[in-house]
C-alpha cells in the first residue's frame, strides 16, 4: 500500500519533528512525496532532520518554537504555510516525560508537562484549523498521545494527564470538525526507544530488561512501525477513519495494567537512579 506517492502534494507540519518518532515521521512521510515542516524548540535536530530530508529529494522546511506560546506557533505555521504553499496536516508530536515520585514534583514540573503536551497540541490544532475553517478546506490532525492516555499511569502523572486531555480533544475535535472534513486521530505507541526521553524513562539496563521480559513479543517498538502507521492515517486511503486512537505497542496493553504500574515496589535504590539521571539530562 506504501506507493511511492502515497503523500504527494500533501504538506505536513510536525512538532517535536527533529528528533525520535518525529524525525522518522518526517523522513518516512518525505520518502512518500509529502512537504515537511519541523517545528521544535532546538534549532540543530531540526535543521539536520530538514537536511536529510533534503538530500534525499524532498522538500522541507523548520522554524523553532515553543509550542506553548500560542504566538510562535502561529508564527511558525504563517512561515510553513509561505514555504510549502499550504498545509493540509498536522502531526502533534511534542512532548515532555520523565519518571517522578508525584508527591516529590513541584507545580512548575507538572506545569511544564501540560504545557508542552496539552496546551501545545491545542495550540498547533487551532492555528492550523482556523485557517482551513476560513478557506474552507480539508485538513487532518494526527495527535502522539501513549497507551496510558486511557488507562492513566503511577509516575509519570503530569504526562498521563496531558495525554489524556490530548486524547478526549481529539475525539471531541473529530465530531465538531467533521462537517469541515478535517479529521482528527490519534496514535498510542507503548514503549519506542527514543533520544534523551528513554534515558529518562528507562534509566538502567536493569529496568530495560525488566521490562522486555514483561512484553508479550520480547521487544520495543521501532521507529518505521509507528512511522508507516502514521502516513496512513494521513493518506486519502483512511479518510473515514476520524476520531480514532490506534495502539501500537506489541500487545504490552492488552495483557498488563499498562504505563508504569510494574514500578509500584520498586526499591528506593531505583528512584535515586532516576533522580540522578534526571537531573544529569539537560
Amino acid at each position: 500500500m506504501f506507493e511511492p506517492d502515497l503523500l504527494k502534494d500533501r504538506s505536513i507540519l510536525i512538532t517535536g519533528g527533529g528528533t525520535g518518532l518525529g524525525r522518522a515521521m518526517a523522513l518516512r512521510a518525505a520518502v512518500l512525496g509529502a512537504g515537511v515542516f519541523l517545528v521544535g524548540r532546538r534549532e540543530a535536530p531540526l535543521e539536520d532532520t530538514a537536511k536529510a530530508i533534503v538530500e534525499r529529494g524532498g522538500r522541507a522546511g523548520w522554524a523553532t518554537a515553543d509550542v506553548r506560546d500560542f504566538g510562535a506557533v502561529e508564527r511558525a505555521v504563517d512561515r510553513a504555510w509561505k514555504e510549502l504553499g499550504s498545509l493540509d496536516s498536522l502531526i502533534n508530536n511534542a512532548a515532555g516525560n520523565f519518571l517522578a515520585r508525584t508527591e516529590r514534583l513541584s507545580p512548575n514540573a507538572f506545569a511544564a508537562v501540560v504545557g508542552i503536551v496539552l496546551e501545545g497540541s491545542f495550540h498547533s490544532t487551532l492555528a492550523v484549523a482556523r485557517r482551513w475553517i476560513e478557506a474552507e478546506r480539508p485538513g487532518c490532525v494526527l495527535n502522539i498521545v501513549a497507551t496510558y492516555a486511557a488507562s492513566g499511569s503511577p509516575y509519570v502523572v503530569p504526562s498521563a494527564s496531558a495525554k489524556a486531555g490530548v486524547l478526549a480533544m481529539t475525539k471531541s475535535l473529530a465530531v465538531e470538525w467533521a462537517r469541515y472534513h478535517i479529521r482528527l486521530n490519534a496514535i498510542a505507541p507503548g514503549p519506542f526507544p527514543t533520544e534523551g526521553a528513554w534515558s529518562r524513562l528507562i534509566p538502567t539496563p536493569e529496568a530495560e530488561r525488566a521490562w522486555l521480559e514483561e512484553h508479550p513479543m520480547r521487544r520495543f517498538g521501532r521507529h518505521s512501525e509507528l512511522a508507516d502507521l502514521a502516513a496512513y492515517l494521513l493518506s486519502a486511503p483512511a479518510e473515514y477513519i476520524n476520531g480514532a486512537c490506534v495502539t501500537i505497542d506489541g500487545g504490552a496493553s492488552a495483557c498488563a495494567q499498562g504505563g508504569f504500574t510494574h514500578l509500584v515496589d520498586a526499591p528506593a535504590e531505583f528512584w535515586e537512579a532516576v533522580e540522578r539521571e534526571r537531573r544529569r539530562t539537560p
